[in-house]
């Protein structure tokens, strides 16, 4: 999958073919020199924080690949996610709501009947996560190959 830069105007591809620099890896200087803020995003908040935060949760990216399915009610969603529970479920559908990630629709009915889906920034964080995914699946044995020579010659992190 190619990572499509014009999106992101922090990165600029090198000539080394498919080697992306970031601007705040080339800007080392200028920030020990203190003319450019700290942080990945300058002088502006980027939001970086919030999403790293919001994703590094155990549920948040599988309740986002769930709803990339379609609609689901509470229920399916528990159970498509094993090991979830009740309460852990209410509070990441809370917080994806709250940050705008989803919709929740509740039905007067009895016992109350509530569905959820993604919204069009839920769809695209998503998208984030398949990327994420994809890139994990095509690097993991090579991490695992580099921990095993980092413990081998380090003898762990311990």
């Amino acid at each position: 999958m190619d990572f499509d830069t014009t999106e992101h105007p922090a990165l600029a591809t090198t000539r080394e073919e498919g080697t992306l620099l970031s601007v705040t890896n080339t800007a080392v200087t200028e920030q020990a020199a203190g003319t450019i803020p700290d942080g990945p995003c300058g002088d502006d908040n980027c939001g970086i924080r919030d999403t790293v935060e919001r994703l590094g949760d155990r549920w948040t990216i599988l309740v986002l690949v769930e709803l990339t399915k379609g609609v689901r009610r509470f229920g399916e969603l528990q159970r498509a996610l094993p090991g979830i529970s009740q309460r852990m479920l209410t509070l990441t559908t809370k917080r994806l709501w709250r940050d705008g990630f989803l919709e929740r629709t509740a039905y007067p009915t009895i016992p109350p009947q509530v569905e959820y889906r993604l919204t069009e920034a839920g769809a695209s964080l998503a998208q984030v996560a398949f990327y994420l995914a994809d890139w994990s699946r095509a690097h993991m044995d090579g991490v695992a190959a580099a921990r095993a020579r980092w413990d081998s010659e380090h003898g762990g992190l311990d």
